[in-house]
């Protein structure tokens, strides 16, 4: 069975139009395919299940607010090494510490506003995509 991992588009990456563009390099990807995909305004209660990891640190309440404030795309990715594979795609937070080609390092401007969400193991894929698709729990 091809690993499974949870994608998020943030709002930035909805308002920016950058879409397309993120989803076609992670469709490009030889062997990696779309399971499930949703553009969808993430609500509180979502949202505090999601960061629950963070709570009381200081950018919680800030990410959380962000993250409420527009529609964002939540996808299932699946494919060989696609959690890790995902994860470089997207580069790291920092987009001045992204390489080109990354995601972040190619489009990202701050840290908070970050463009893309990827689950950075199994257990938390698994963990997450329950919060947004249950099917695949």
């Amino acid at each position: 069975m091809p690993e499974r991992t949870l994608v998020i588009l943030k709002p930035d990456a909805v308002r920016r139009g950058l879409t397309g563009e993120i989803i076609g390099r992670i469709e490009r990807k030889a062997g990696w395919s779309l399971a499930a995909l949703e553009l969808r305004t993430l609500d509180r209660a979502t949202l505090e299940q999601h960061y629950a990891e963070h709570e009381g640190r200081p950018f919680y309440e800030p990410l959380v607010e962000f993250m409420a404030s527009g529609p964002s795309v939540v996808m299932v990715v699946e494919g060989e090494r696609v959690i890790e594979g995902v994860r470089a795609l997207a580069g790291p937070t920092d987009p001045i510490a992204a390489a080109p080609g990354s995601v972040r390092g190619d489009f990202g401007t701050i840290v908070r506003e970050n463009l893309i969400h990827a689950s950075d193991s199994e257990e938390s894929a698994e963990r997450e995509m329950k919060f947004f698709f249950p099917s695949f729990a």
